[in-house]
C-alpha cells in the first residue's frame, strides 16, 4: 500500500476501516458492505440500480474502489494521483439523490482521468519530472463537464509521457514521474536483456491507460488519442474504447501534441458505459472551435445500444495492408499483414457480423492504400519523428505533429501561469537536461528536440501543406472515398490498427473485445510462460458518425460478450 499512501492525501486504511458494514472485513483490499455490491465488472446501470434503491451510496462505492487501487496500485502502477475530496463529493452526491435530484446516468459514478486532463483537485504533469505537483489555474472543459453530470474524479491515470510525443523508443505507459505501468493481463515485467528495464511483458497500448479500468480500480476512465493513444490501450487491456470525431469532445485544459489530431474519448468495460460516458463530455465551447464540426450532438448516446443494430448494416473489410500485405509503390517493399493468430480471430467476427444479418462488403480497400503513385499513396506518408527527421531530414513525412507540438503546448504552458515552472518548450527541453541525473529523460527527448526548432512563422507555410496532404491522404481519397465507393456503414479494423489513418482523418473509431492472442515476443527465457494477451476489433465510420457507431459494436458485444476480467485482479 505504501505507493497508495503517497499518491493520497488522506489515509486510505484508517477512512475504508471505519466504514460501518455488517460483513466488513479488516482488511483493506477485501472490504464488503452491508449488501454485498461487488464493483468487479459491474456496470454503470447496475451501479446506477443499487444506488437508487439504497443497496448503495456513493460513498460507499468511492471506499470500494479505493481498497481495490490499495491492493492492486503496487502491482500494477496505474493510478498517478487519488484524489483527496473524492469522498466529499460522493456525499454531497449522496445527499443530492437523498433530495430528489439525480443529475443523469453518471450521478455518484467513480471514473478516472488521463493525467493530461486539467484538475484544479489534482495536480496535472503529463508524467513529466518538469511539472511535478503542478496543479493547474483551471479545469478542462470536459472535467467541468463530468462533474456538473455528477461523476466522481477519483484519480488520474498513468500514462506515456507528454501522450507519446518526447522520444523514440520509450515504452508505453512510461514516464520519469510514475516508472512503468504494467498489463493486468500479464502484469510482470520483460525479462529479456535489453528491454528488462521494469516495462511489462505485455504491452498497455497507447499513451492513454487502460490499466485501472480493465481492473476495476473504477467504473470507466477519459483517455485521449492523438494517434492509436484510447484504441491501443482498449486493445490490449480487453475495453471498449471510442476515439471520437475530432471537435466533438473540447481540447481546452488538456496538454496537447497538435491541436489538428487531439481529442479525448471514454474507455469503458461495455459499450453501454463508454456510450454513457461520451454523453457526459460532448458539447460545444468557445475555447475550442473545432467543438461546432458535428452541430450539437446527442445529448443521450445510450438511445443507440441497439442490439439489431448490425441488420442491414454495410461493413467494409479493408483487406489491403490492414488484413493482407501489401506493396509500397515508393520502395517495392512488402507490408502490412495479420499474423495467423489475428486473421482467424478477424475472419471469426467477419462471419458473426454476417450472421448478425449484415452486408459484408469485402474487400473494400482504402484508395489511398492500394493508389500506385507513390505521392497519392497513405503508406509513403509518415510522420516525422525523432532526430532522423529533424529539419533537412524531413521531405518525405508529415511536419504536423512536431510543428503542431510547439504552437500548441507552449500555448498550454502560458495558460498555466506564473506558477508553473515551464513556460515554454524550449523551458522544458532545457529542464530536462539539467535534471538528466534524476531521470528526466531516461530515454532522450528526440521528439521534443524536432519539435523545439520549428519556426512557427517561417515553417507554416509547410506545416498547411503538410495537413492538406494528411486530410487528402487519410480523409479525401482514404477513408471516406472507400466509405462512399462502396455505401458503408463502417469499415473494420482489426485491432487497433485505424489509428493511424482515423486520427489524420479526425475520424470515429470504437472498438471492442474480441478475443485474445498469443503473445509473440521472441527469446523469452525457458520456463517463463507468457499469458496471451486481449485483441480487439475496430468499426471506423466517417466525421460525426458516432451514433451509428455505438450501434454497430453494440450489437456486436451482445453478439459475441468477449471481455474476459483479467485473472491478476479477481
Amino acid at each position: 500500500m505504501k505507493r497508495v499512501m503517497q499518491l493520497l492525501a488522506l489515509p486510505l486504511a484508517a477512512t475504508v476501516i471505519s466504514v460501518g458494514a455488517q460483513d466488513q472485513r479488516q482488511d483493506v483490499p477485501n472490504v464488503s458492505f452491508r449488501h454485498g455490491f461487488n464493483v468487479v465488472e459491474a456496470t454503470i446501470p447496475e451501479m446506477q440500480s443499487a444506488l437508487a434503491s439504497g443497496r448503495l451510496t456513493s460513498r460507499e462505492l468511492v471506499l470500494l474502489y479505493m481498497s481495490r487501487i490499495a491492493q492492486y496500485e503496487d502491482r500494477l502502477n496505474a493510478t498517478a494521483y487519488v484524489s483527496r475530496t473524492a469522498l466529499d463529493e460522493a456525499e454531497q452526491l449522496d445527499a443530492e439523490r437523498a433530495s430528489g435530484r439525480v443529475r443523469g446516468p453518471l450521478h455518484g459514478i467513480p471514473i478516472a482521468l488521463k493525467d493530461i486532463i486539467n484538475t484544479t483537485n489534482m495536480p496535472t504533469t503529463g508524467g513529466a519530472l518538469a511539472l511535478e505537483g503542478i496543479v493547474p489555474p483551471y479545469e478542462a472543459t470536459l472535467t467541468t463537464k463530468l462533474k456538473e453530470a455528477g461523476a466522481i474524479i477519483i484519480a488520474k491515470t498513468v500514462l506515456t509521457e507528454l501522450a507519446n510525443w518526447v522520444t523514440i523508443g520509450m515504452p508505453a505507459n512510461y514516464t520519469a514521474l510514475f516508472g512503468y505501468g504494467m498489463n493486468p493481463y500479464d502484469p510482470r515485467p520483460d525479462p529479456r536483456p535489453g528491454t528488462n528495464d521494469g516495462r511489462p511483458v505485455v504491452s498497455t497500448g497507447g499513451s492513454s491507460s487502460g490499466i485501472g479500468t480493465a481492473a476495476n480500480l473504477w467504473a470507466a476512465s477519459v483517455g485521449t488519442e492523438t494517434s492509436g493513444s484510447i484504441l491501443s490501450p482498449a486493445n490490449q487491456n480487453m475495453l471498449v474504447g471510442i476515439k471520437p470525431t475530432l471537435g466533438l469532445i473540447s481540447r481546452h485544459g488538456i496538454i496537447p501534441i497538435t491541436a489538428d489530431q487531439d481529442t479525448a474519448g471514454p474507455m469503458a468495460r461495455t459499450v453501454t458505459d463508454a456510450a454513457i460516458l461520451l454523453g457526459g463530455m460532448v458539447g460545444t465551447d468557445p475555447n475550442d472551435a473545432a467543438t461546432n464540426r458535428c452541430g450539437v450532438p446527442p445529448a443521450d448516446y445510450t438511445a443507440h445500444l441497439l442490439r439489431a443494430g448490425l441488420r442491414g448494416a454495410r461493413i467494409g473489410i479493408p483487406r489491403a495492408n490492414f488484413y493482407r500485405t501489401t506493396v509500397r509503390p515508393d520502395s517495392g517493399a512488402t507490408v502490412g499483414g495479420l499474423a495467423a493468430p489475428q486473421l482467424a480471430l478477424m475472419e471469426e467476427a467477419i462471419q458473426i457480423l454476417r450472421n448478425e444479418g449484415a452486408v459484408i462488403v469485402d474487400p473494400a480497400d482504402i484508395p489511398s492504400i492500394v493508389d500506385g503513385t507513390p505521392a497519392n499513396n497513405f503508406l509513403t506518408w509518415g510522420i516525422c519523428s525523432g532526430l532522423a527527421n529533424r529539419k533537412g531530414m524531413d521531405a518525405s513525412c508529415s511536419t504536423v505533429f512536431k510543428y503542431g507540438m510547439k504552437r500548441d503546448f507552449n500555448l498550454y504552458a502560458a495558460s498555466l501561469g506564473p506558477g508553473s515552472p515551464i513556460r515554454n518548450l524550449t523551458e522544458l527541453r532545457n529542464y530536462n537536461l539539467a535534471n538528466r541525473n534524476r531521470n528526466a529523460i531516461k530515454y532522450e527527448q528526440e521528439n521534443l528536440d524536432i519539435s523545439d526548432e520549428m519556426d512557427l512563422v517561417a515553417d507554416r507555410a509547410r506545416y498547411q501543406a503538410d495537413r492538406n496532404r494528411d486530410i487528402y491522404l487519410s480523409a479525401t481519397h482514404g477513408i471516406d472515398e472507400a466509405m462512399q465507393r462502396n455505401n458503408l456503414d463502417a469499415l473494420l479494423f482489426p485491432g487497433s490498427s485505424s489509428a493511424g489513418i482515423a486520427a489524420r482523418a479526425g475520424h470515429p473509431t470504437v472498438i471492442v473485445p474480441l478475443g485474445f492472442i498469443p503473445n509473440a515476443l521472441a527469446n523469452l527465457p525457458a520456463g517463463f510462460n507468457p499469458q496471451n494477451q486481449p485483441y480487439g476489433i475496430g468499426f471506423t465510420g466517417t466525421a460525426c458518425t458516432e451514433p451509428r457507431l455505438i450501434e454497430l459494436a453494440y450489437a456486436f458485444e451482445q453478439a459475441t460478450k468477449r471481455r474476459v476480467p483479467p485473472a491478476a485482479t479477481p
